[in-house]
């Protein structure tokens, strides 16, 4: 699927854990510009952590753009707060989903340890970012798709 060149993407980065997250943000957004999105049809907006992306998310979805991309890190620690966090941001993505017009793509690392983070931001296991940018674009073009039928 191509982006068009009117495909508008917000890209909402938590700041929390942001030598992570910058990395998957920016990753995203070389990814949507290789596929024709220029500079200013790419919103970027920063949150403090991972429990904000939902509310931000909420509110970006009725401001015109054709999807919005989250960013988010979560490092597994000795309390349960991983847990509490995870499973907040995780249903509050799910839940936005089928209320909402546009795709939101859930581009959050939930990992046990630093390194399994920094695998996922560019390492030897690629950069989750730019594969929420393709979610997006799919996901948009299905939209679009589905809106024709």
């Amino acid at each position: 699927a191509a982006a068009t060149t009117d495909t508008r993407v917000a890209i909402v980065t938590a700041e929390w854990n942001t030598h992570i997250t910058s990395r998957l943000r920016d990753e995203a957004v070389a990814t949507l510009l290789s596929h024709g999105l220029t500079d200013d049809r790419i919103g970027l907006f920063d949150v403090p952590g991972a429990v904000e992306l939902t509310y931000a998310a909420a509110r970006l979805a009725g401001c015109g753009y054709d999807a919005v991309i989250v960013f988010g890190c979560v490092l597994r620690g000795d309390t349960p707060h991983f847990d509490y966090v995870c499973q907040s941001v995780t249903q509050g993505i799910t839940a936005l989903n089928p209320d909402c017009d546009i795709p939101v793509i859930f581009g959050v690392l939930t990992v046990d340890n630093e390194q399994d983070a920094l695998d996922r931001a560019g390492g030897p296991l690629g950069n989750k970012g730019s594969e929420a940018a393709e979610a997006a674009i799919k996901m948009h073009a299905f939209a679009q798709h589905v809106k024709s039928l």
